[in-house]
């Protein structure tokens, strides 16, 4: 009686279908609708739109965190560029013309091959690309904060290849003047009462930077008053330059100052009297310096694609 009853629980074909069978069925039933999808291209679409989705949120995903972490936390309101890439006429008085740069046939620097700020790096690019537009900036600062100690950007001048003014303005800091710094700045509270607002500023000389040849005395200082970084491979710094030192009788590794260096060259004075510097004199000068050793400079780059 046992034994009957064992078969009778046990055995498939007399007590319904197992729990395998009837998963087995459930699997080919499964498979069979998917091909049948598969066949008809409905699954296919499917699956394509679905990974479609999932890149497109990716992509969303990068964009939202370069826009959030495309500068430095540390330093609010810098712009870092992205890479795709003489004279007196009432110096003290800005005269804010706008007029065509002129281009320089000479060796191109390629913006493709630019760094990072803290690396100096120059790439010479071929002839072939063109003729890139070279401009002189330089910058006076006036102080803010205890005792003026921090230094902000109050004017800015940048002129052509031959001299022309393309932009000259004085420019209202962000925080209250505390040392207008007149003897070296040459800038006066009047100055700066319709000045231009820093943030507006900043706009306007990074679009006429972007994609030049940047020369500069010391430039570096004018580059952190606007809170800006410019591609070393087209920044041209005569104060650090010992070929320019040699022709002036100057040691070779000493930073001289820009009106050091044009007295010695040009016998010319600059940033004379009590009225403090002129940005404008002083961005031309430095054009004048580059043109001595520029053909000098731009092939020793050359010759030196990674230096």
């Amino acid at each position: 009686m046992s034994g009957l009853m064992f078969n009778m629980i046990c055995d498939p074909s007399q007590g319904g279908k197992s729990n395998k069978s009837k998963g087995n069925e459930k699997h080919e039933r499964f498979l069979g609708r998917r091909r049948f999808l598969e066949q008809k291209g409905f699954l296919k679409d499917k699956q394509n739109k679905k990974r479609n989705e999932k890149n497109n949120k990716k992509k969303r995903k990068k964009q939202r965190h370069t826009q959030i972490n495309g500068g430095d936390p540390s330093k609010p309101g810098a712009i870092f560029p992205q890479f795709t890439t003489t004279l007196h006429v009432r110096m003290n008085e800005p005269s804010c013309s706008t007029q065509t740069l002129s281009q320089k046939p000479s060796s191109s620097v390629s913006s493709t091959a630019c760094t990072s700020p803290g690396k100096q790096t120059h790439r010479v690019a071929p002839r072939t690309v063109g003729p890139l537009k070279y401009l002189a900036m330089d910058c006076e600062m006036v102080g803010t904060g205890l005792k003026g100690s921090i230094s902000e950007l109050a004017r800015c001048s940048i002129v052509s290849y031959n001299g022309d003014v393309i932009y000259d303005k004085f420019i209202k800091p962000i925080n209250l003047v505390t040392d207008f710094r007149t003897r070296w700045s040459g800038v006066r509270k009047q100055d700066l009462r319709n000045a231009t607002p820093f943030s507006q500023a900043q706009k306007e000389i990074v679009k006429i930077m972007t994609g030049k040849v940047i020369v500069g005395h010391a430039i570096q200082n004018d580059f952190k008053a606007l809170k800006y970084f410019h591609p070393a491979c087209q920044t041209r710094d005569t104060s650090r330059i010992p070929l320019l030192n040699h022709k002036a009788g100057l040691p070779v590794h000493e930073v001289a100052s820009l009106k050091r260096l044009t007295k010695a060259l040009f016998n010319k004075d600059i940033q004379t009297g009590k009225g403090g510097h002129s940005s404008v004199e002083d961005a031309k000068a430095t054009m004048e310096l580059y043109k001595v050793v520029e053909e000098e400079w731009e092939q020793t780059l050359a010759s030196q694609p990674v230096c």
